[in-house]
């Protein structure tokens, strides 16, 4: 006879709000069948983020660890613990985050929880703050039991090449739901005209406002872009920690009518209809997969060449080097200031494996298959 009662597969994140991986995590959840695998949620934050309620309406339940601060580690451990002790009915955790991943990864094995760590980016950055998150998520390679990632780049840089050749890494696709992207000139138009932009020469940005994202670079190549094509305008989804520092930028290169901050947005499909192009000159990625629902939509693409090549899933993506100038960025934005014609590219996006369909069926024998 068949168990009714659903998996509950807990997911680890700092917060859930409409990052990356956060983001490819919502769209398996919406599309995983929910009463054979629920996903349940540990966060840490105190603080009501952008997927809650959502996930509360999908059935997930959302669980709080304090923030990790170094010196609250006695606490944070004890916080773990418990945890694991009065919840003993999780049996697979599934973490996105990596620099405590190993306090709470060793403690998950000592309860017989089987552990899965997942890689979504290629760095932490610089400084003192990188170098001490690369120590301390170093263990997490011997730790899990399974080891997942959204490119190579994202499996090399935290397992390592010595484990990748020892223990086999699962590379999960980025995947999105296809149908929702498909370029639809109707949508466009109301876009256009709900954000009165409807004779503007559209650029577009998504991501949060941190380090990775680059987004002071964005704002000084934009102020190329005006220069030459003053019938512009840019439009910035997303919300982090440097916004308001990307403000100031902003207000000191007298740009406040021509950039829209739009925040943090639940309808990306419909957004990015009203993009011209897609710019995105990020210092370092896992696999954006802002990219992969940008070439669902049919829009032009200019990124970093740091960013992986795995994400180059058709031809409207371009790449230019981050070294090179703001004017350089902006000149080559602007050879596509004329509109050009936007196709139905979601026949390319769904044979190199990136629609949700295919990454859900592959979980649901996944998680089931888990010796737990």
């Amino acid at each position: 006879m068949t168990d009714p009662t659903p998996i509950r597969i807990l997911h680890v994140f700092g917060k859930l709000n409409a990052g990356g991986a956060e983001t490819m995590l919502m769209n398996i959840y919406r599309n995983i069948d929910r009463s054979k695998i629920q996903f349940d949620f540990i966060v840490h934050t105190q603080e009501e983020c952008f997927y809650d309620q959502e996930i509360k309406q999908l059935g997930g339940r959302i669980y709080r660890i304090p923030n990790f601060t170094g010196k609250n580690i006695l606490n944070y451990i004890s916080s773990w613990k418990q945890f694991f002790i009065v919840h003993p009915e999780y049996k697979i955790i599934h973490t996105h985050v990596r620099s405590t991943a190993s306090i709470f990864l060793y403690l998950a094995k000592k309860h017989k929880v089987t552990t899965i760590a997942h890689s979504h980016s290629t760095s932490n950055g610089k400084g003192v703050s990188a170098i001490v998150k690369n120590l301390m998520q170093f263990p997490i390679r011997y730790l899990a039991d399974h080891l997942v990632a959204c490119s190579d780049n994202a499996a090399q840089w935290l397992f390592g090449k010595k484990i990748i050749k020892q223990k086999a890494v699962i590379i999960l696709k980025n995947a999105i739901d296809t149908n929702k992207f498909i370029y639809n000139a109707d949508i466009r138009k109301n876009q256009r005209s709900k954000l009165a932009v409807e004779d503007k020469f559209v650029l577009g940005h998504i991501g949060r406002f941190n380090e990775a994202k680059n987004h002071e670079f964005l704002i000084r190549t934009f102020s190329e872009v005006i220069k030459k094509q003053p019938n512009s305008v840019l439009l910035l989804i997303g919300e982090g920690e440097l916004q308001a520092s990307i403000r100031n930028l902003v207000s000191q290169l007298k740009l406040e009518d021509y950039i829209y901050f739009l925040g943090a947005r639940g309808n990306i499909s419909d957004i990015l209809q009203a993009f011209d192009v897609f710019v995105f000159p990020s210092l370092f990625e896992g696999l954006p997969v802002t990219l992969i629902e940008a070439q669902a939509s049919g829009l032009k693409i200019i990124a970093s060449d740091v960013i992986t090549k795995e994400v180059k899933l058709t031809d409207i993506i371009d790449f230019e080097s981050i070294q090179s100038s703001p004017e350089h960025w902006a000149n080559k934005i602007l050879e596509h200031s004329k509109s050009y014609k936007r196709n139905n590219t979601q026949k390319l996006i769904v044979d190199a494996g990136y629609d949700i369909s295919s990454t859900v069926n592959w979980l649901e024998n996944f998680y089931p298959n888990l010796k737990i």
